[in-house]
């Protein structure tokens, strides 16, 4: 019975890769450096997965920004606007200024566009798509990555490659003339070029992604996956193709996997459990199944007892040679190893047992297999019986539960919980107490987290700096920053987050019920990593979180400055959350906790709360025939946490990097007075969406991408302003950046605010000017 994973966690144990790409971007590392150490970050992958008796060991899944930015740098789709730079630069320097956008030498090109891969946090650089597509055979990073594989020891390197389909789908169309599918025909050839590569250098195992097909596909593309497929077995009969779903399962697309010609199909077995049945069933007798029976997308430890009944199930059915055993997706969104914990840090002493991390699964992955041996050992008996045990003790412990929370949650269960005013009169009376401009101006929240913030921290946790001391130097960086937005002449003010590591982490230090890690790091896009609350039991609010600070920062100015909350279902979302009860349960208790922390706001005259919600889109589920459900008990959490406001405190939300009009009804229940979206790598376009579905409440597009290093002039800027109210009236629009800019450097924000302020005072000048008559 074969082992594998569809791929393993490559920002590094300790963020060895984002401290390498960042000082190549600094120019403190050169590009020798860099490839020596992405080399050693995939020897550790390989040797940490030979140790853990992997037999398939996956190459390929590295990269040093994006695995979809590296299939199109594969396949030679590489957007016009690049043309002139890539005669300029190298071949690395130009994948990077695809993903980050470049500004130097006389060059000023923007960024790929990024969104989120499916329902993960996970964010992926978006292909870009003509009429006229030209794809040609580009880079071979992957059957380089295959030969260092090999010459490292791994005896049978699986490559790992997003399949054509998913590609395309994965992508979007430049113009509204032809569907990315209609390109098939022209990327195939370079498709069948790049194996050909990997098969004339001895790759025999392929794994070619196909999430795509756990989505709802119609009839047209289930039909595109037979011929393709049928193409690649034409042309490549020896080798071992294992086509990979993840996220969910098959569904109605369970036909259209078992019809093609794959030697292994590999699902998720924990989300997709109920196509199992039918799956044992069916399999046609030339195909085998990979089992994704670890979770890929969380940290707690595998219930084997149900793992080792499916496996019986399938080896009954099947046999033990058609058998894989794997996780149920990469392990690119769980930590690396939880034995790097630290001892005597934050997380409980009981907590630590449970999780497991990339490294413990493989390890849970190699037990289940060698578990459905005919001899098994007295060592895989005993890694059982260990398993058996802590998961008997964590379903009875008492700290998972708290009464007082679960009866307070009851008691709101069949209450209204929305503002009773509408939009309209709300915005009446907050147009009276705000005075706000036109366009009124203002961010996101975070503000650069400074190497100088960063020693601050550090010496304030190894003991070094007392709590008064951190306090006042965080108050007077607020200070600092609450004076420059005043200069710049902004309008409604962020006290900047300087407190706060994570939007999401910070509230987990400040909540019950919640855990956080030390070396918990997980891969957000490029060189970006989280370290993802743990949620392991009945959450409530200690105490205030953020009022005393948010008080401080109103006192030092007479402008409005927002209070900052991450809202219920992005700190699900962007958590690892407990698999013991429904998750709309925990989003209740979640926003009860943050009900009373807006309360508390209020009360101390804060008269704009900001509740970021970049999660709640990012959550959907991928069928349509799910959403429903989800959308109900996400938007009641917002609800419930935002609705105690009296109609003048101006209630303020925050999404980016999503197809906003796939939720577009959610946002309307939302109901928030101000609702501010990244919108500028897509170019404005995702406006069309809110303008077509008649939003009515204000809306905040961001006009500058804050995850490129370029600086948008005031002229751009002031371009983006008139894309915006091509679709909406001046009195509905905010501007702001796209997103939070604690990635930034001071000098890059400085510019970039000044910029989009300057625009906006020209922008509402033109406004202001009476129409020129005629005749």
């Amino acid at each position: 019975m074969l082992t594998h994973t569809p791929g393993y966690p490559r920002i590094g144990a300790f963020r060895e890769m984002k401290r390498a790409c960042e000082g190549y971007w600094k120019g403190t590392l050169d590009q020798s450096a860099l490839k020596a150490a992405a080399l050693a970050e995939k020897q550790y992958r390989w040797r940490v997965q030979h140790e853990a008796g992997i037999d398939l060991i996956a190459c390929n899944d590295f990269s040093l920004y994006d695995h979809v930015q590296d299939m199109s740098f594969t396949l030679g789709a590489i957007p016009e606007r690049y043309e002139a730079l890539s005669r300029h630069l190298s071949d690395l320097d130009l994948y990077f200024a695809m993903c980050r956008g470049y500004q130097e030498s006389g060059f000023d090109v923007t960024a790929m566009e990024m969104t989120k891969w499916f329902d993960t946090n996970y964010h992926y650089l978006v292909p870009e798509f003509t009429r006229d597509q030209d794809f040609h055979y580009f880079s071979r990073k992957c059957v380089e990555e295959f030969l260092e594989a090999k010459a490292f020891g791994v005896a049978e390197p699986k490559t790992v490659l997003i399949g054509p389909i998913s590609y395309l789908l994965l992508g979007r169309e430049k113009s509204e003339d032809f569907h990315r599918l209609d390109l098939i025909e022209s990327l195939m050839p370079v498709y069948m070029a790049v194996l050909e590569d990997l098969h004339y250098n001895g790759c025999r195992w392929v794994q070619l992604d196909e999430p795509f097909l756990v989505t709802d596909l119609d009839e047209r593309t289930r039909q595109l996956f037979g011929e393709v497929y049928a193409l690649l077995r034409q042309h490549f009969p020896d080798m071992h193709l294992i086509m990979a779903t993840y996220f969910d399962g098959l569904g109605d697309n369970l036909a259209t996997a078992l019809s093609l010609p794959v030697d292994t199909l590999h699902v998720d077995a924990v989300r997709g459990f109920g196509d199992l049945p039918a799956l044992f069933e069916q399999l046609p007798p030339e195909m085998n199944i990979s089992l994704g029976l670890v979770d890929g997308r969380n940290i707690w430890i595998n219930n084997l007892e149900e793992s080792l009944g499916l496996l019986g199930l399938a080896v009954q059915s099947l046999g033990h040679d058609r058998v894989m055993v794997s996780s149920s997706c990469s392990l690119l969104h769980v930590p690396c190893d939880r034995d790097n914990e630290p001892e005597g840090g934050s997380m409980p002493d009981f907590l630590k047992p449970w999780l497991a991390f990339a490294r413990q699964k493989l390890d849970e992955i190699r037990l289940l297999a060698d578990l459905m041996q005919d001899d098994v050992s007295g060592e895989a008996f005993d890694g059982l019986a260990e398993h058996l045990k802590i998961v008997e003790e964590r379903r009875h412990l008492k700290q998972l539960r708290n009464e007082e929370v679960r009866t307070r949650c009851a008691s709101f269960a069949n209450q209204p919980v929305a503002r009773p005013e509408c939009f309209a009169e709300r915005n009446m009376l907050q147009q009276e107490w705000l005075r706000l401009p036109v366009l009124p101006t203002t961010m996101i929240g975070s503000l650069p987290q400074t190497p100088e913030l960063r020693s601050l921290r550090k010496r304030y946790r190894n003991g070094n700096l007392s709590p008064e001391e951190y306090r006042s130097a965080i108050r007077e960086m607020i200070g600092q920053a609450i004076r420059w937005q005043e200069s710049v002449d902004l309008d409604v003010l962020v006290h900047g987050e300087f407190e706060r590591t994570d939007m999401v982490e910070f509230f987990g230090e400040h909540l019950d019920g919640v855990a956080f890690t030390g070396n918990g790091w997980v891969q957000s896009y490029g060189a970006r990593a989280v370290k993802p609350p743990v949620i392991y039991g009945d959450v409530s609010r200690k105490q205030p979180m953020t009022v005393e600070l948010a008080m401080y920062a109103q006192s030092l100015t007479d402008k409005p400055v927002k209070g900052m909350l991450t809202g219920p279902g992005t700190i699900l979302k962007w958590s690892f959350v407990r698999d013991d009860q429904p998750l709309g349960e925990t989003a209740m208790q979640v926003a009860l906790a943050l009900r009373d922390e807006v309360t508390d706001l209020e009360l101390a005259g804060i008269g704009i709360i900001q509740i970021d919600e970049p999660g709640i889109r990012e959550g959907l589920p991928l069928k349509r025939a799910d959403r429903e459900r989800y959308l109900e008990w996400s938007v009641r959490a917002f609800l419930l946490c935002s609705g105690c406001v009296g109609p003048a405190t101006q209630i303020h939300t925050h999404l980016c990097y999503a197809d906003y009009g796939d939720i577009l009804d959610a946002l309307k229940m939302m109901d928030a007075d101000v609702l501010t979206i990244e919108t500028a790598r897509s170019d404005m376009k995702v406006l069309a969406d809110f303008a077509e579905g008649d939003y009515m409440n204000q809306l905040g597009p961001g006009i500058y991408d804050i995850h490129s290093p370029r600086i948008p002039s005031e002229r751009e800027l002031e371009e983006q302003l008139k894309k915006v109210l091509r679709h909406f009236r001046p009195e509905q629009i905010w501007v702001n950046p796209d997103c939070g800019l604690k990635t930034r450097s001071w000098d890059e924000v400085i510019p970039a605010i000044e910029n989009m302020v300057t625009a906006t005072i020209m922008t509402r000048r033109h406004l202001e000017k009476p129409p020129v008559s005629v005749g």
